[in-house]
């Protein structure tokens, strides 16, 4: 699996946001983009999965595996994402949000097992009939991550999934995403302005002007 971005860019009232981005990401490979606030980073993530708003322009090419997604539908992209903040529904247990990502074709009993073995492999065993609110903000970070994985994502998006975790969690939840996404062989991307949330490898810098430095 490939997630390649070839020229991409983005306008607002014709003024570019960033300078062109180009950028092959491997199978189990974690690219990095960062920059400060207001540079584009989310706005960039928006234009890959397919919700970019309509006041902003799209140029360049996005391709998944070898094929362009920017006219497919957001919900048939097979791209996932995982956000800074968790977005557990509140009204479900744990096992009812992970549920959430599967496919309905599944039966009952094979999510019943799906949910199990990934509460093990995040070591949340006998978490399914917990309520969030019970849950610590490092529990609900796996969970939300367990939800995005679940789907079966092709490629997968991180919008600074770690900014809201105090220090001391932070390194045990980076090690777990970055972990899962080698263990499920995807390619992803992840916008940050910590550079201590950056893994080794591909990494491009959006300057204040909207430069782009590829590292």
């Amino acid at each position: 699996m490939v997630l390649d971005l070839n020229k991409i860019q983005i306008t607002l009232n014709a003024t570019p946001l960033f300078s062109p981005i180009s950028l092959m990401i491997q199978a189990g490979e974690v690219a990095t983009i960062m920059g400060p606030s207001g540079c584009g980073k989310s706005t960039l993530l928006s234009a890959i999965c397919g919700n970019l708003p309509n006041i902003f322009q799209l140029t360049g090419d996005v391709r998944l595996n070898h094929r362009s997604v920017l006219t497919v539908p957001m919900e048939q992209r097979r791209i996932g994402i995982l956000f800074q903040d968790d977005l557990l529904f509140p009204h479900l247990n744990i096992a009812e949000n992970l549920a959430f990502a599967l496919p309905e074709k599944l039966s009952r009993s094979a999510k019943k097992v799906k949910i199990k073995d990934a509460l093990d492999l995040a070591d949340l065993s006998g978490f399914g009939k917990r309520d969030p609110a019970t849950l610590s903000g490092g529990q609900r970070a796996r969970v939300s991550l367990l939800r995005s994985l679940l789907a079966e994502p092709e490629a997968i998006l991180l919008d600074e999934p770690f900014s809201k975790l105090d220090q001391q969690l932070k390194g045990q939840i980076r090690q777990f995403v970055f972990e899962s996404i080698r263990t499920m062989n995807i390619p992803a991307l992840l916008v940050t302005h910590d550079p201590r949330d950056c893994p080794e490898g591909q990494m491009i810098n959006l300057g204040k002007n909207g430069d782009s430095n590829v590292g």
